[in-house]
C-alpha cells in the first residue's frame, strides 16, 4: 500500500510529498529526502512530533500517519 507524507526541511522550511510503501526503510526516505536538499544523508534523521525516527525501521514500524509531516532535523547525536 502507497502512503503519502510530507517531508519538510527544517533549515528552510521547505516541504516535499512523497509517496512511500509501508516497508520502506526510515533511512530510505532520509537518503531520498537528503538527496533532493543536497545534504549529507548521514548527518539527519527524521522527526515526528517530539519522536525522533531512526533509519532501521520501516514506516510502517514507525507509526506515522498518512499525511503526516515529517521534518528532517540535524541529528541531535551527530552524523
Amino acid at each position: 500500500m502507497t502512503v503519502r507524507i510530507t517531508i519538510k526541511d527544517a533549515d528552510t522550511g521547505h516541504a516535499i510529498a512523497m509517496d512511500i510503501e509501508e516497508s520502506t526503510l526510515m533511512e530510505e526516505i532520509i537518503e531520498s529526502s537528503a538527496a533532493f536538499w543536497e545534504k549529507d544523508p548521514g548527518a539527519w534523521v527524521l522527526r515526528v512530533g517530539d519522536r525522533v525516527l531512526r533509519g532501521n525501521a520501516t514506516f510502517g514500524e514507525s507509526l506515522v500517519a498518512p499525511g503526516d509531516t515529517l521534518e528532517l532535523i540535524p541529528d541531535p547525536e551527530g552524523g
